[in-house]
């Protein structure tokens, strides 16, 4: 065995590991008799009939995977220990070459080295948000979203149909047999010719009219051809929003309309304190990032990048797209797709070294209470009752994320107590 060594940083070291023939020979031979066990030879007894004859009923890819774990496996520690190695984690293998006839068999291990962390000064950090105040239009407008969902639809009366109105309309090309098809659509929100034509429609008219259909048109017989239409419509109706009363804010089990305003109040502003701590969050990371000196092993943010983009291709795939159509539709190659999630991947790596060592150094230490608060924030997040989320976490074997992420929050309230933060108006706000 012959290993070439190459520093790749402080913390990552990768071997060139080249095994000699005989040991090549040794491992295809190990693998031979492994899998000859499981081929059942007619006069044989399992695994003692003579190679050349089981060579032909075992599968090349099985015996070659067979054969590269045995040879990896053995001369793995070997490399490592011979160059004084102490891994942090598990080392990243990738072979390189093996092939049997030339009894030739060469892999590459990236050797995970404990990480460097020096932190700057974390305990005069600064950074700039608004102020968080809440003001009377930002009430007014969550009202009005609040009489959005309470709101009842009408028949309309009297006049045609306008923008925001639900029509039902029939539509039948008139060269076409049978009844035409029916939708439910918004006026003003369909596509240009069809908003055209049944605006200051009334219910149960009917108007002749060309329509150009989308390309991505949900009937896919019609999509992208202009055809000839005959428009029927079925129905009307508009939404009807409740009086802005105290009954309405009754319905909302508030005691009257003042004491709605106040809790929505209370509610604009605490959404607007923890999105504007993250915004101060990501100064503060940026901050030390730039005070401390950090190298991390490849194979940690390596991992969290190759993760990332196999959870985009599933994803994508579920939809019919590749990852190269998923990064051309960011208006990026794949190359450029890869080197950003490798990016971001390394810059989260190194902001939770830092975080983990300002939790330590600090003495910092997790409540129930933080996990609950956690708990409770992330199934906001997810859109999950907090027990299904806990259950979901601990049959995932996942339960360190919800502890780091309220390590994370731990720390950060830390940092920002010890910051000095410097609030800026509205006005100031692009500058």
């Amino acid at each position: 065995m012959k290993t070439v060594r190459e520093d790749l940083n402080p913390c990552t070291v990768q071997l060139t590991v080249t095994c000699e023939p005989e040991e090549v020979e040794a491992g295809f031979e190990r693998a031979y008799r492994k899998l000859s066990k499981k081929i059942k030879v007619p006069g044989f007894r399992p695994g003692k009939a003579p190679r050349d004859v089981v060579r032909g009923l075992i599968p090349k890819d099985d015996l070659y995977n067979e054969a590269a774990e045995t040879i990896v496996r053995a001369h793995f520690g070997k490399a490592i220990e011979a160059e004084g190695l102490s891994p942090y984690s598990a080392p990243a293998v990738e072979l390189r070459k093996l092939n049997e006839e030339q009894s030739e068999c060469e892999f590459i291990l990236k050797v995970p080295l404990e990480p460097k962390v020096e932190l700057g000064d974390y305990k005069s950090l600064s950074a700039r948000r608004p102020p968080i105040a809440v003001s009377e239009e930002d009430i007014d407008r969550q009202l009005e979203t609040l009489r959005q969902r309470r709101a009842t639809r009408e028949p309309v009366e009297g006049r045609g149909a306008e923008d925001g109105d639900v029509a039902v309309v029939n539509i039948k090309p008139t060269q076409a047999e049978g009844d035409g098809r029916t939708f439910a659509v918004v006026v003003g929100q369909t596509f240009p010719e069809l908003d055209e034509a049944v605006r200051g429609m009334a219910t149960d008219g009917v108007k002749v009219c060309g329509l150009t259909f989308p390309a991505n048109f949900q009937e896919s017989d019609w999509a992208g051809q202009t055809l000839e239409c005959q428009l029927t419509m079925r129905s009307l109706t508009h939404p009807k929003l409740p009086e802005l009363d105290d009954a309405f804010a009754q319905s909302l089990d508030k005691e009257n309309l003042e004491q709605l305003r106040e809790d929505l109040r209370q509610q604009i502003a605490k959404a607007k304190e923890e999105f504007y701590n993250s915004y101060v969050n990501e100064q503060l990371l940026e901050m030390l990032r730039e005070r401390s000196q950090i190298e991390v092993p490849d194979t940690m943010w390596e991992q969290v990048a190759n993760q990332r983009l196999r959870e985009i291709a599933e994803e994508q795939a579920k939809q019919g797209r590749t990852l190269e159509q998923y990064a051309a539709q960011q208006n990026m190659t794949l190359e450029s797709l890869v080197e950003a999630q490798r990016n971001e991947a390394k810059l989260h790596v190194i902001r939770a070294l830092m975080v983990r060592r300002i939790f330590e150094a600090e003495g910092l230490k997790l409540t129930n209470e933080d996990l609950n608060l956690e708990l409770l924030r992330m199934s906001q997040e997810y859109g999950m009752r907090p027990e299904d989320l806990l259950k979901a976490l601990r049959q995932a074997n996942a339960l360190n994320e919800l502890q780091f992420r309220a390590v994370f929050e731990k720390v950060m309230q830390y940092l920002r107590e010890q910051s000095e933060i410097v609030e800026y108006g509205e006005s100031q706000q692009s500058s």
